[in-house]
């Protein structure tokens, strides 16, 4: 029976042992140098052992076959078999190593992160202890410069709201757990009438117009830490009471006890004025009506009367005594029948004309008939008239007559003590004005002034303060008819608020009128005044 050749096989085991050694090699060098570059690196170091036990293995294997087959093809198999159990276990011995190797890689591996945890944990503690000693460092160089910034930055804060607390024109108080008040900035001592000397030993129950109400504020800041709008009413030092809208905040200590309050109040008392005086101007509507029906209905009697007390008069002798009876009663009715005038104009059912008013003029012409009776009572007029001043349309004589009303009024309140009556006009500051352009003018005097009680009754008709026989009470009623019948405003001041002065004795009427908006109108005007004058 003819073999098969064996000299492919031969060959191909030679060349592959050969090439086994060579790989071999060639990945222990490789596995060398990353270990080299690398030397703390656990992979690196176990791969290197890993090639080495696989290199010698694959060498030991590698040369046996070599040494094998070189031996059979030189006849000598007697040497091969003599040596090939010593070349088994070399190959059995390199194989254990390279198991070896093998088995703990996995004990290594945990025992190499482990230690990688360990390093991160320290790298990132030296880390940090860096960072700190760095922070530390920085702060021990700017450690001045920091606190200096900081004391900066703490002073402009206070300042601000130190600023805010005293600037503010409503009262901002603080009060300790007892009641007492630890600060209070000037408004509250202006809108109390107290100095600071006066009110450091000041405590809630001076405050409190009604002290039954201090136990209701304890209590609401003890269930809800604030108060929100709470109306009520303080004690002024000399007596009298203001209205205020009050808000304020418990300050709490670390034990959530309360420590004090923080409060905000302010000053309604002009506002509840305002809303008085604006009930009052809607009762004022409702009362022209009505005096326009009455003021109607007594004319008629009072005209037959006046008549048939003429004729009268016609047939009875001068100087008898039936004659002055008839001149009472004529005098008498007379008086009558302007009260029923002034009712008419009061409720603004008489008839006006309209044409431009140069509202200087009217108050030169109404200057100029009283300034010699007012000065044989020591009073005198201080003039401030806007020579731009814009014109605006209206009766002149019902504007007169306002005037007159103002003057009159101003001089029963001074005649006494003389005084200073100031006359002002000009254009309604923007916050003022109505709808368009509107003028303003001011009459003020420096008399007793109008209690705050009496404000909002002013313009009633028929009130008054002046003696039995010196006023009917109708002099405002009818001013204030005018001013609205010219679309206007009128408003009231007592005591007088000087920018200079503060608050000072005195009363002071704001009328506000519009101002007419046709040109062609005030150029008619002025052609109208120069053909006069010519």
């Amino acid at each position: 029976m003819n073999g098969i050749p064996l000299l492919p096989a031969i060959a191909v085991d030679i060349v592959g042992s050969a090439a086994n050694i060579v790989f071999s090699f060639l990945a222990w060098r490789y596995a060398y140098l990353l270990a080299k570059r690398q030397p703390d690196n656990f992979v690196w170091g176990y791969l290197h052992y890993v090639t080495l036990a696989i290199g010698a293995f694959a060498i030991s294997r590698a040369v046996g076959h070599l040494v094998k087959q070189f031996l059979m093809i030189g006849g000598r198999p007697d040497i091969w078999h003599a040596i090939s159990p010593y070349s088994g276990g070399f190959n059995t011995l390199f194989m254990i190593s390279v198991a070896a190797v093998m088995i703990f890689y996995h004990k290594g591996v945990q025992a190499y992160e482990l230690l990688e945890h360990e390093a991160g944990k320290l790298k990132n503690a030296n880390k940090n202890l860096a960072a700190a000693a760095n922070q530390l460092r920085d702060l021990n160089l700017n450690l001045e410069h920091k606190v200096l910034e900081r004391t900066e930055e703490l002073s402009q804060s206070e300042k601000k709201f130190r600023h805010l607390f005293s600037a503010s024109k409503d009262m901002v108080f603080f009060s300790d757990s007892t009641g007492r008040l630890v600060d209070m900035n000037d408004s509250g001592f202006a809108m109390l009438g107290y100095d600071r000397d006066e009110a450091r030993e000041l405590h809630l129950t001076d405050l409190f117009a009604d002290a039954t109400q201090i136990p209701t504020y304890d209590a609401m800041l003890a269930r809800d830490g604030y108060i929100k709008d709470l109306n009520l009413e303080f004690a002024r030092k000399d007596g009298s009471a203001i209205s205020v809208l009050l808000s304020a905040t418990a300050i709490f200590g670390e034990g959530g006890e309360i420590l004090g309050s923080e409060a905000i109040a302010k000053d309604l008392t002009k506002v509840k004025t305002m809303l008085e005086q604006l009930a009052a101007s809607e009762k004022m509507a409702s009362v022209g009506q009505m005096a326009a029906g009455v003021a109607h209905e007594i004319n008629t009697p009072l005209g037959i009367i006046l008549g048939y007390t003429q004729l009268l008069m016609d047939d009875a002798p001068a100087g008898g005594e039936q004659h002055e009876s008839l001149q009472v009663i004529e005098r008498q009715t007379k008086a009558s029948r302007k009260i029923v005038a002034d009712l008419l104009k009061f409720s603004r059912q008489s008839g006006s004309s309209r044409q431009l008013i140069d509202m200087n003029e009217i108050l030169a012409d109404v200057v100029a008939v009283t300034e010699h009776t007012l000065s044989l009572s020591r009073i005198a007029f201080h003039r401030e008239f806007d020579r731009n001043l814009p014109f605006i349309c209206g009766d002149p004589e019902k504007l007169r007559q306002i005037f007159v009303n103002l003057i009159n009024n101003a001089h029963h309140a001074m005649q006494n003590t003389g005084g200073t009556i100031y006359l002002q006009t000009g254009l309604a500051p923007p916050s003022d004005r109505m709808q368009g352009d509107s003028i303003v003018i001011t009459v003020r005097d420096t008399g007793c002034g109008i209690p705050e009680k009496n404000q909002a009754r002013i313009f009633d008709p028929f009130f008054t303060t002046k003696p039995v026989g010196q006023g009917t009470g109708l002099g405002l009623s009818v001013s204030y008819g005018i001013i609205h019948e010219h679309g206007g405003t009128i408003e009231v001041e007592s005591p007088v608020l000087d920018r200079e002065l503060g608050e000072v004795p005195g009363t002071l009427f704001r009328l506000i009128l519009p101002v007419c908006d046709s040109q062609e109108n005030v150029e008619t005007y002025h052609a109208n005044r120069e053909v006069g004058s010519h």
